[in-house]
């Protein structure tokens, strides 16, 4: 076989016969992925959209890919129809014809001219700058649409995945929005009045913006994915969107909060005057006792007993109005802050009660123990001790004057409950009768 240059070996008739059919079959193929191409809803949308920033760019540079796509597919359509001709001459093509095919198929044997107006905005590839044309084998021309058709069709698909995913949720969003924005108003949650009502202006008025950004400049929303080679790897960048539904759902609980105290307010009021009239009244029964522990108990320190929270009843006053007025935004924080407040005024009214009767709980407490240790001793036999007795009496007469020293009296317990102590101690069981521990030899 002869030999051309460069084409290569002179190819003979089945090797022409495979290469024309796959070189036909991947026409075929590059005409349904331009076709598909052509057709893409991304696409169309492109072409009619008012873009701006970096998809008013890219998509300058792939129209004129695309058009470069198909001058290119036109070149080499009539480079293949001209092959198929040449092999169609005869049934069993001459060496003349290999050659020419060989020269068709394999060699840089299809021209296309530089356009100007088609390879301005095209990749720096395509370009060659001064030049009036541009030599592609078949071979080489496939690959160039391939390259074309990926940067192409990549830019289509990440533009229409964004116009897919965001302008629709967005829409929801800002229906959700509006629903929100009657139901604040309808409790009274209004910009400049309450801080939910600021943040919903917030959120329209960025979802409006996002919205307009996303229809004239999808690719500014569009995250690549690192490492992938496919067209249209990546994923839509919701961030901004994610933001502010998180930020109208904190909103939603906020009336949804205002909602619940526009449902149980007066319960609640009802629940709080409560609170505040046993605090009242824990505190009138402090200082009660603390008079009393004055007149009963001497030699003792005795805390002061405040006088009723008229605070916390005039703030309860404010929820009662804003509750007539519905102001529910204005009566939610205050009703859940006077909550704690009354909690904690009960709870000081009880400290103070505990605090102030701990000495009358002292004296009870000795009390107890004095009567525990009579008892005890009468069960021994012991009930007619005459220094038992005697013991006995000094610390009653103690703890039942007025006013009674518990220092003294808790002495005078003590040495009683110490004489009762060795008297059981010293008592034989079995044996009855008192005995006088005043003579130890009687």
């Amino acid at each position: 076989m002869g030999v051309t240059d460069p084409a290569g070996p002179v190819m003979d008739r089945d090797e022409v016969d495979r290469a024309l059919a796959r070189l036909g079959a991947e026409h075929e193929a590059i005409e349904t992925s331009l076709l598909a191409l052509q057709d893409h809803a991304g696409r169309r949308l492109l072409e009619g959209a008012e873009l701006t920033g970096i998809t008013k760019e890219r998509w300058s540079a792939a129209e004129a890919s695309i058009t470069l796509l198909w001058a290119y597919f036109d070149a080499y359509t009539d480079a293949l129809r001209s092959a198929r001709e040449i092999r169609s001459r005869r049934r069993w093509s001459s060496h003349e014809d290999l050659v020419e095919l060989t020269e068709l198929l394999r060699g840089e044997s299809v021209t296309i001219a530089d356009s100007a107006t088609a390879t301005a905005n095209a990749p720096t590839l395509m370009v060659n700058s001064g030049r009036l044309s541009r030599q592609f084998s078949l071979a080489g021309l496939v690959e160039v649409m391939n390259d074309l058709y990926a940067s192409s069709l990549d830019m289509v698909v990440a533009a229409d995945a964004v116009w897919s995913a965001l302008p629709a949720r967005i829409d929801l969003l800002a229906a959700e929005l509006q629903r929100t924005r009657k139901l604040a108003h309808s409790v009274g949650v209004r910009p400049g009045e309450h801080p939910a009502g600021d943040d919903l202006e917030r959120i329209t008025r960025v979802l409006t913006s996002l919205r307009e950004q996303v229809v004239s400049d999808p690719l500014a929303y569009w995250l690549p994915a690192q490492g992938s080679s496919a067209p249209g790897g990546g994923r839509p960048d919701t961030t901004i969107y994610d933001r502010e539904a998180r930020a109208l759902e904190e909103v939603r609980r906020e009336i949804d909060a205002v909602l619940t105290v526009r449902q149980d307010a007066e319960q609640r009021l009802v629940k709080l005057r409560d609170v505040l009239s046993r605090a009242d009244r824990t505190l009138a029964e402090a200082r009660t006792a603390r008079g009393e522990v004055l007149a009963k108990i001497a030699a003792t320190e005795v805390p002061v007993v405040s006088g009723p929270a008229t605070q916390l009843q005039e703030q309860l006053a404010t929820a009662a109005e804003y509750r007539r007025h519905a102001q529910w935004h204005r009566l939610s924080p205050l009703l859940e802050s006077l909550e704690q407040k009354a909690e904690d005024e009960l709870l000081r009214a009880r400290e103070s009660l505990t605090a102030v009767t701990a000495p009358l709980a002292v004296r009870a407490e000795l009390r107890g123990r004095l009567d525990a240790y009579k008892a005890k001793v009468a069960r021994h036999g012991l009930a007619e001790d005459p220094f038992l007795i005697e013991r006995y009496d000094a610390a009653r007469r103690m703890l039942w004057s007025a006013p009674c020293d518990l220092r003294v009296a808790g002495q005078a317990v003590l040495r009683y409950q110490q004489a009762a102590a060795e008297a059981l101690a010293a008592r034989v069981p079995g044996q009855g009768g008192p005995q006088d521990r005043r003579e130890p030899g009687a």
